[in-house]
C-alpha cells in the first residue's frame, strides 16, 4: 500500500456534490482519498495511487486553462481511466472539447470519439464506421464547422445517397429540392444544433454551406472544402469512387456509415464495405471504428444494438 499527500487547494471542484465524483473514483481504482486540513491523503496500490495523483494534476491544469468539465463527463472519463491507466483526462477535455461556432461546446464522450476528432484534424480522409448513436455524423459536422469558422476551409459540403430516390421520390410533393430534403434532414439537424439558425441560413444562401444528394457531386472538383459523406454504406462501388475522386486541393473528407444497415438492393455491393479493403493502408487515410460502447443516445439504444448483434451471430451459426 502506498500513501501520498497532495495539496487540496484548487481541485475541490473535482469532488462533485457530496463528494460523489471522489467516491466513484475510489470505487473504480480501489483507493481511499481523505481530506486532512488542506491536504489530500491517497492510499492504495502504488499504480492506482499514481493514477489518481495524475488525475488531480491534470484536472488542476484544466481549471487553470478555463475548462471545468461536468460531473457526468468526469465520471465517464474516470471509467475509461480505470480500464486504461494511460488514458489522459487533460487530453480528453483539451482536444475533445471545443466550441465550433460560439453557440455550444461539443465534448467527446468516449475514447473513440476523442480519437475520431483527432483523426479528422490530422488526416485528409477519414472513414468512421459503426452503429447509430455514436456521434459519427454530429462530430464530423462539428469539426467541419470549426474548420469553416477558422477559415481553414472556404466551403462546407454535406451529402448523402438518396437510396430510395428512384422508387419513392416521385410520389413526394414539391420540386426536386423538397423531394430530397427528407433524406438530408439529419445533416440540417446537426448544423442547426451547432450554429445559430440565421447564420446557417445565410451560409446556405451564399453556398458556403451546401447540403445536397450524392448525385450532385458528379463531375465536380471540390477544393478548399470540407466534405462529409453520410450514410456511406448505401453508396455503390461506383458512387464511392466518384465521391473520393472529387477531392481537390486543401480539402478534407469524412465518410460515415454503418455496415450493418445497408439498404441497397440485393446484389449491389456497398461502396463503404469495398472501401475498407481498397483504402486500408494508404497514407493520409484513416479508419475509426465505433462499437455499442460509444453509443451516446438513450441507454436503451446501446442495449438494442447489442441485442441485434448477438441475434445476427446466432443466425450466422444456425
Amino acid at each position: 500500500m502506498k500513501k501520498i499527500v497532495l495539496p487540496q487547494k484548487g481541485i475541490q471542484a473535482l469532488f462533485g456534490p457530496h463528494d460523489q465524483n471522489l467516491r466513484y473514483l475510489e470505487s473504480l481504482l480501489n483507493v481511499t482519498v481523505n481530506a486532512r486540513d488542506d491536504k489530500l491523503v491517497i492510499q492504495g496500490d502504488e499504480q492506482d495511487v499514481q493514477t489518481v495523483e495524475r488525475i488531480f494534476d491534470e484536472y488542476a491544469a484544466l481549471l487553470e486553462q478555463g475548462h471545468r468539465p461536468s460531473d457526468r463527463d468526469l465520471q465517464r472519463v474516470f471509467q475509461q481511466i480505470a480500464e486504461d491507466k494511460t488514458y489522459s483526462l487533460r487530453a480528453h477535455f483539451m482536444e475533445g472539447s471545443f466550441n465550433p461556432a460560439g453557440k455550444k461546446r461539443v465534448i467527446a464522450r468516449t475514447p473513440n470519439q476523442l480519437r475520431y476528432i483527432q483523426s479528422i484534424r490530422e488526416h485528409d480522409i477519414v472513414f468512421a464506421i459503426g452503429p447509430a448513436g455514436t456521434g459519427k455524423t454530429y462530430l464530423a459536422v462539428a469539426v467541419a464547422v470549426e474548420a469553416l469558422m477558422t477559415k481553414r476551409v472556404t466551403r462546407l459540403i454535406l451529402t448523402r445517397p438518396a437510396v430510395e430516390a428512384g422508387e419513392r421520390l416521385g410520389f413526394l410533393p414539391g420540386d426536386l429540392q423538397e423531394k430530397v430534403d427528407p433524406y438530408l434532414r439529419p445533416l440540417y439537424d446537426a448544423l442547426y444544433d451547432i450554429m445559430e439558425f440565421e447564420r446557417v441560413a445565410k451560409l446556405l444562401e451564399r453556398r458556403i454551406i451546401e447540403i445536397a444528394p450524392l448525385a450532385y457531386m458528379r463531375g465536380r472538383t471540390l477544393s478548399h472544402s470540407f466534405i462529409i459523406l453520410d450514410e456511406a454504406q448505401n453508396t455503390t462501388s461506383e458512387q464511392m469512387k466518384m465521391f473520393l475522386t472529387r477531392l481537390g486541393l486543401d480539402s478534407k473528407a469524412v465518410i460515415t456509415g454503418d455496415v450493418t444497415q445497408i439498404d441497397l438492393p440485393p446484389g449491389r455491393r456497398s461502396g463503404l464495405v469495398e472501401a475498407q479493403h481498397i483504402m486500408s493502408g494508404i497514407e493520409g487515410i484513416d479508419f475509426v471504428y465505433f462499437t455499442e460502447k460509444d453509443v451516446v443516445r438513450h441507454r436503451l439504444v446501446r442495449l438494442i444494438i447489442k441485442a441485434y448483434e448477438e441475434h445476427a451471430k446466432k443466425e450466422t451459426l444456425a
